[in-house]
């Protein structure tokens, strides 16, 4: 189907659309930022996200790469690092 210009319709619609995918790719890759949480005993643990701090528990939260849900006190962390 061809309008008055002569371009097709499909191609009027794609462009639009594509662009509108690769924003959003583009806007959420940015949301998510990976951590690195080293512990004061050496080992690292890694992180979907940057993790929360419950003040009133004294503990991180946080998502590990597995899906698990896990809490670390504040004591046993030496740093937090985005990857």
């Amino acid at each position: 189907m061809k309008n008055p210009s002569g371009d097709t319709v499909m191609k009027q619609r794609t462009l639009p659309a594509a662009f509108l995918l690769a924003l959003s790719i583009a806007s959420l890759a940015g949301c998510a930022s990976p951590t690195v949480i080293t512990l004061n005993d050496g080992r690292e643990i890694q992180a979907v996200d940057t993790p929360k701090y419950d003040e009133e528990s004294g503990f991180y939260e946080f998502k590990q790469l597995d899906g698990k849900q896990t809490r670390i006190n504040k004591d046993q962390v030496r740093t937090v690092k985005d990857l």
